[in-house]
């Protein structure tokens, strides 16, 4: 079967990139999902131009060098998630919703550079929570703060009662299956 070039095919792979940075445009939190921005410097000079084409603006939205990209910010801090041209921008934003309000709930509402600086490693498991190598498995923030929440706690395994072990595989496999459904949807 040949595929036409102008079509592409469904991938679980939505997200290519998040950061967040400063008022100043520097960065405090980034990960590439893919080699389209495969060295630090080239990382940086996206950020930079990113931040020169966003920082002022009042959208949501900016489709920049090939990307679709969406921000919001708040105080100090500039919130981005990068992906591909046809990416739906919806989706998107559920991650970017999603992000922010986990990180609003981590900080207790308090969404600062200070703060984040304070709570960094929360903020990290929380993003990994949400995308893994580019992939959603999570779009529900309260879920999300809730286990950076008990991962915080190092409550071992050993120490888990059954039904919490069976529960958090199972929000997982949920998570995944929800994924792939919006992936084949979309």
């Amino acid at each position: 079967m040949k595929m036409d070039s102008s079509s592409e095919l469904a991938s679980l792979y939505t997200v290519k990139a998040v950061a967040i940075l400063d008022n100043d445009g520097e960065r405090l939190l980034a990960k590439y999902y893919d080699d389209t921005f495969s060295t630090a410097k080239e990382q940086k000079a996206f950020e930079k131009n990113l931040f020169n084409k966003t920082h002022r603006a009042n959208a949501e939205i900016i489709m920049l060098e090939g990307m679709t990209i969406v921000y919001r910010s708040n105080v100090d801090l500039l919130f981005y998630v990068v992906g591909s041209a046809s990416e739906n921008e919806l989706i998107l934003v559920s991650v970017l919703n999603c992000l922010y309000d986990s990180v609003s709930q981590i900080l207790r509402k308090n969404v600062e550079k200070k703060a984040l600086f304070d709570h960094l490693d929360s903020i990290i498991l929380a993003l990994d929570e949400i995308i893994d190598e580019g992939i959603i498995l999570e779009a529900d923030p309260i879920a999300v703060a809730q286990r950076v929440s008990l991962r915080g706690d190092d409550v071992p395994i050993s120490e888990q009662t059954m039904s919490q072990v069976i529960s958090s595989k199972l929000d997982v496999l949920q998570s995944a299956k929800d994924q792939l459904k919006w992936s084949l949807l979309k």
